[in-house]
């Protein structure tokens, strides 16, 4: 009897086995390769940040990837090139760049962690780039995942980011590509 399972299933539960035990996968078939980076040393446990295709990857040892939809910069606001990540948080507190405030002059200085309006959302992955992150989202703003939406940083649906945020260390590389 022939097996009908796409490879991509078989690659994911591969993957998944692979996992210490007691570790999950927020989505199973998200194992992938990583596309864009040609010519790019990618080590194990960096980020891949897709602008082209709006997902953030995360490297695993054996060249696949975790994936997740993300929003990137808008026109003029996305960035190419390597940082790290130099910080995490959670539910952090945020207070407007200056650009952002100027665009926004009725924005409040500091919006608290938690609140519903903080665009933060429930973690940030601070980069070693000026006044970048990856981080969550409102509820408000959740539609906005998968376009081109914000100031240079990378949003990701709240339960994405936490997931990310467990995965991910401080000092972890991150490459964003076309």
């Amino acid at each position: 009897m022939q097996n009908t399972t796409p490879l991509s299933s078989i690659m994911a539960l591969a993957f998944a086995a692979c996992l210490p035990a007691g570790a999950a996968l927020a989505n199973p078939s998200a194992a992938k390769i990583i596309p864009g980076v040609a010519g790019q040393d990618v080590p194990a446990g960096a980020l891949v940040i897709s602008q082209s295709q709006r997902r953030i990857y995360l490297k695993q040892g054996d060249g696949t990837a975790l994936s997740w939809p993300i929003a990137i910069g808008k026109s003029g606001k996305a960035w190419l090139g390597w940082s790290r990540v130099n910080g995490k948080y959670v539910q952090p507190a945020w207070s407007p760049p200056a650009e952002v405030k100027h665009d926004n002059p009725r924005m409040p200085d500091l919006i608290p962690g938690g609140a519903p309006n903080n665009p933060m959302g429930a973690r940030a992955m601070t980069l070693d780039r000026s006044e970048i992150a990856i981080h969550g989202t409102t509820p408000a703003m959740r539609k906005s995942i998968g376009t081109a939406a914000s100031y240079g940083c990378i949003r990701m649906y709240n339960e994405d980011v936490i997931d990310l945020y467990d995965r991910v260390g401080v000092g972890a590389a991150v490459l964003a590509v076309k």
